[in-house]
């Protein structure tokens, strides 16, 4: 994919080309947190970013449809991603694997003007898209729908779901995390919600965080508005923290 020149008019389209990123964090959790803020909007297909010196501080995520990238597009303008504020336009090339869907596909190496030469850097950028059909499909619910308990999948281990629900309070308990997740990762996700104050991750109960607001009804908006939200294969249960 090429970067979009400034003033071009671009259609609109299922691909959307980011920039302005902070080039110090690596890729892999680039890509994870880009998936994590985005999949709100729709199903994501592909998030595309690379190491090479070309495409630093660039990336594109690839939706399933057009009307999700254009509300995440305008959703999502400015949003502070790792202390740097999102640039975001329509993709200029359509990805590869909307092409192979379309049938408009051409091989990379007939494309070389648009990529990096060599073999090493050739596979590093169509692995992505090969692997794309694999990735975990976001929450397909409506922008802040509470699914019903009863239809979030319990992977691994079961959370631990407290005996009696704690009353309405400014601290989340956040369950079903994957392993993974970072408290960066988290709190671009709730600081889209007025009045997050701080995340703590259980160092040695990976899978779960508290989250604190400064008020109960601050609290309670993020939650009914992340409730179900999914990060990879992992669906978030979120409830108020005991005290």
């Amino acid at each position: 994919m090429a970067e979009i020149s400034q003033g071009e008019e671009i259609p609109p389209n299922m691909t959307l080309y980011i920039n302005n990123l902070n080039e110090k964090i690596k890729i892999d959790q680039l890509k994870k947190s880009l998936h994590a803020v985005f999949s709100q909007f729709g199903k994501i297909l592909d998030v595309l970013a690379f190491k090479t010196l070309k495409h630093k501080g660039q990336a594109w995520v690839v939706f399933e449809d057009v009307n999700s990238a254009t509300n995440a597009l305008r959703r999502m303008q400015g949003f502070p991603f790792y202390d740097k504020e999102m640039r975001i336009q329509y993709a200029k090339t359509k990805s590869d694997i909307i092409a192979k869907a379309d049938g408009t596909f051409v091989p990379r190496e007939k494309r070389k003007r648009h990529e990096e030469k060599g073999g090493k850097k050739r596979k590093e950028q169509i692995d992505p898209n090969q692997a794309a059909a694999g990735l975990n499909p976001a929450y397909a619910g409506a922008y802040g729908a509470t699914p019903p308990l009863s239809q979030i999948p319990y992977l691994g281990a079961r959370p631990i779901v407290p005996e009696a629900p704690a009353p309405p309070n400014n601290i989340l308990f956040v369950q079903n995390l994957p392993h993974d997740a970072t408290t960066m990762m988290l709190q671009m996700l709730f600081n889209q919600y007025p009045g997050l104050k701080d995340v703590r991750m259980v160092e040695t109960k990976p899978g779960i965080a508290f989250v604190e607001f400064e008020n109960e009804m601050q609290s309670t908006v993020a939650m009914q508005a992340l409730q179900g939200f999914k990060i990879q294969q992992n669906q978030m249960l979120i409830t108020y923290a005991k005290k």
